[in-house]
């Protein structure tokens, strides 16, 4: 993808409602079905050496440890702790009021840090599985969303901002009508929502219903993950980077389709956090941010590409024999019980 320069001063950030400023692209480190915990590490040493400063991380991802790491050779090379944005999120086994502060401990220690900038509740079900579930796998004591309970795991992440463990707090693969409950409930209200955005799954509503409650939009799989696991692949997906306006752009461009992708996430005011082992593709996605930015044009044309297609669906978290995977995304603007 060449060696274009990089103005690392033109990479833009996303002011918090807490006024904190979250650099507008992160590299993602979910990669435990394809990569091992040291090729994670690689990717993380040489994102920060392109200029990342925003690492989105998991405990259930199982390579906190190795991040950490890779974090510590960062910050010995003179780059601050307060120049690094990391994301954490609390693992669906987790919920319950005295494993959480636990929970977030053990990531701080593997990750080697003192604070997390962001803390998310990873998904709004305590339903798990273990690494590597088939589709048709089913957590035993699996649950719906009972909102009761998700407050007392979010009164335990309000505990951790109160002990300055975690800076900021927020939600993931979360629905509207369950943020409207959190945020009329919520002390400490959450400061994003982590959810799939890319070209083919631009979730407009939830997107805006976000945006209009002053929280930042952070997108994965955010140029339609081709990567993720086989248990997520359905014969009906799209894939957003095929999408004839996305290579027609990129073509006039002279640039990746994938580029495209997060040029679109960037102007519409979504964080992407793309993953990539790759220190060129990681390149360019940062260059992409810093460099022409897409026409009013171009933008609506992707606008009008969108095919609704949920490429991370969940089926392993529902909770009742026959169900349907849209269960867990309240297709109806209501929580399903």
């Amino acid at each position: 993808m060449g060696r274009a320069a990089l103005d690392l001063s033109r990479v833009p950030f996303k002011q918090l409602a807490s006024g904190a400023r979250m650099p507008a692209i992160g590299l993602g480190t979910f990669g435990s079905d394809r990569y091992s915990g040291r090729e994670i590490a690689r990717a993380v040493r040489s994102a920060a050496e392109t200029g990342y400063r925003h690492f989105d991380c998991a405990a259930v991802y199982g390579n906190e440890a190795h991040v950490g790491a890779a974090l510590r050779d960062v910050m010995a090379t003179g780059i601050a702790r307060e120049e690094l944005w990391v994301t954490s999120k609390l693992w669906n086994d987790s919920h319950a009021e005295n494993a959480v502060i636990p929970a977030c401990e053990r990531s701080l220690r593997d990750l080697g840090l003192e604070y997390l900038d962001l803390y998310l509740i990873h998904w709004p079900f305590p339903n798990h599985h273990a690494p590597g579930a088939r589709v048709t796998d089913r957590h035993q004591g699996a649950k719906p969303y009972l909102h009761d309970a998700y407050m007392k795991t979010w009164r335990q992440l309000e505990k951790l901002v109160e002990r300055g463990l975690v800076k900021h707090i927020g939600t993931s693969n979360t629905t509207a009508p369950k943020l409207e409950l959190l945020l009329r409930d919520a002390e400490i209200k959450p400061a994003a929502n982590e959810m799939e955005l890319h070209p083919h799954f631009q979730q407009p509503e939830l997107f805006d219903f976000v945006v209009e409650r002053g929280l930042v939009p952070i997108g994965f799989s955010p140029i339609g993950s081709p990567n993720r696991p086989e248990r997520d692949k359905t014969e009906s997906d799209t894939v957003a980077i095929q999408d004839p306006v996305i290579v027609r752009i990129a073509e006039q461009r002279g640039v990746h389709p994938a580029v495209v992708c997060l040029k679109w996430g960037v102007g519409r005011g979504q964080v992407p956090i793309p993953f990539s082992v790759n220190p060129d593709q990681q390149r360019a996605s940062l260059h992409a941010l810093t460099t022409d930015p897409l026409s009013e044009k171009e933008m609506q044309a992707i606008a009008g590409i969108d095919q609704n297609c949920r490429l991370i669906k969940g089926q392993v978290f529902l909770w009742r024999e026959g169900q349907d995977w849209q269960d867990l995304w309240d297709p109806d603007g209501y929580i399903t019980t």
